[in-house]
């Protein structure tokens, strides 16, 4: 007898995805029988046209044939690329198609640390940062090390990436939903942190970590250091582990904000008994490169017996990609002025960023309007989660699977991040070309409005039986 889905196991079958779910596979079969769609649902920048930084493909190309070292004229190549690729080629020892130490190269774990060092003025311990295989595989790790059974709640903030409600559900463990405030910027209160720690509490759950991403996604907002600092005292107050992921640190669209990391905080305020994990990607920034799965996790105040889990953990799948953890390498180590690469790579990098913040404008005020959609700024990170007005009966999953139907715009329904109680939203990115995301708006708009009129004057049958989504994270 052949395998049925009920033999596979409970978590599995629980849990949800909304960034790749049924939206998207409709958007797949819709391109393969001719049509063009536009892409919004995922932050893949390379997908939707972004060029891969020059800097990077030149090492990458060097480093994985070497032999192109002895035979192109000097001049094939910028002095530096070469000299950066021969570091890395000695310091792999075997080349990229050899494992790694578990933990991941150790010259690229000790450029990690200087990045930390330049970028926050504190010390920075190589030997507690791990390469992962994107900062995604790192949050799991993590989460792995937390959950034990259902009674060990994650605290997760509303609206959240669905990476740590579905890790959540395969685990077994239980997500404690904390609220962003989507009137005031989608910031977070130490009351609203209060009132889901003891909710939680009454409910037989106890809480072991707390989750913040900053810049967020999908709100696109960004935490100051007086938010990040109530975070750690909350943390320390209810002995809480906190998971900091600040896989969007680069992209920042308001002039004079800046990135504040939990690392810095923490440091800054002596706060000796609250342990943190901090994350980072090539994914995000303005680097792009999803593909390759590079990324890390930077431990402070944990335990050697506790990063000797970790390390077992990251045994088990032997170690990270080599190139990934590479371009981890170049991402913590770019050109400096002076450099020859460092003209171009600073082009590059300026021409990315400026072009986002740009998007990030033209996005949020083309949504604002419509009647009937609401866009807070978007301050950071690569997205927007605006507020759709529905008629009665109508889901916000409805609306992106008739508006991809019709305008060909692939989104995600603001159920699959979680949200307030008779709110709905929907995420998209920023990150279509200039023109294709005045497109992208101007066909969100008339349709938007057509829709909810037409939708409107259909007369009301009974309440659509809503399909089963376990462990879905909402509001209290």
């Amino acid at each position: 007898m052949t395998m049925k889905v009920e033999d596979i196991g409970r978590a599995v079958r629980e849990t949800q995805y909304a960034v790749r779910g049924p939206i998207v596979a409709r958007a797949q079969a819709l391109e393969r029988a001719g049509r063009a769609i536009i892409y919004c649902n995922i932050g893949n920048p390379q997908a939707l046209g972004q060029r891969p930084l020059t800097w990077v493909r030149q090492v990458l190309a060097l480093c994985e044939y070497p032999e192109l070292l002895d035979r192109l004229p000097p001049e094939s190549f910028p002095a530096d690329a070469v000299e950066v690729s021969r570091q890395v080629l000695a310091g792999s020892r075997h080349g990229l198609g050899a494992y790694t130490d578990s933990r991941g190269y150790a010259f690229v774990r000790e450029a990690v640390a200087e990045f930390i060092r330049r970028r926050d003025g504190i010390a920075a311990d190589p030997e507690a940062i791990y390469l992962t295989d994107g900062a995604s595989k790192a949050a799991q790790s993590v989460l792995r090390l937390l959950i034990d059974d259902a009674r060990d709640g994650i605290m997760v903030p509303i609206p959240q990436y669905p990476l740590y409600s579905a890790t959540i559900t395969l685990y077994g463990g239980a997500l404690v939903p904390y609220a962003l405030d989507e009137r005031s910027g989608w910031e977070l209160s130490r009351e609203t942190l209060e009132r889901a720690y003891a909710g939680a509490r009454e409910r037989g759950v106890r809480p072991r970590a707390i989750v913040v991403i900053n810049p967020g996604n999908p709100t696109g907002a960004v935490l100051h250091e007086t938010n990040i600092g109530m975070v750690l005292g909350f943390a320390a107050k209810h002995g809480l582990t906190v998971l900091a992921d600040e896989v969007y640190q680069e992209n920042l669209y308001v002039p004079g904000d800046r990135f504040v990391s939990f690392a810095q905080v923490l440091e800054d305020r002596g706060l000796q008994d609250v342990s943190l994990f901090s994350f980072h990607s090539v994914s995000k920034g303005f680097l792009g490169e999803c593909g390759h799965r590079g990324g890390y996790v930077e431990l402070r105040n944990v335990p050697e017996d506790v990063r000797a889990e970790l390390t077992k953990l990251q045994s088990v799948s032997l170690c990270a990609n080599s190139v990934g953890q590479i371009v981890t390498y170049l991402m913590v180590r770019p050109p400096k002025p002076g450099d020859p690469s460092f003209p171009v790579y600073d082009r590059e990098r300026r021409e990315i960023l400026d072009g986002l913040r740009h998007k990030a404008r033209v996005l949020a005020a083309g949504l604002n309007a419509v009647p009937g959609i609401r866009c807070n700024p978007i301050t950071g990170a690569m997205y927007a989660f605006p507020s759709i007005a529905l008629p009665p009966g109508v889901t916000d999953e409805e609306y992106c699977m008739d508006l991809l139907e019709e305008t060909g715009i692939c989104l995600v329904p603001g159920t699959g991040f979680g949200q307030a109680a008779e709110t709905w939203h929907f995420r998209t990115t920023i990150l279509p070309p200039p023109v294709q995301i005045e497109t992208v708006v101007s066909k969100i708009g008339a349709f938007h409005e057509a829709y909810v009129a037409r939708r409107a004057a259909e007369p009301l049958g009974p309440a659509p039986t809503p399909r089963p989504r376990p462990r879905r994270p909402t509001d209290e």
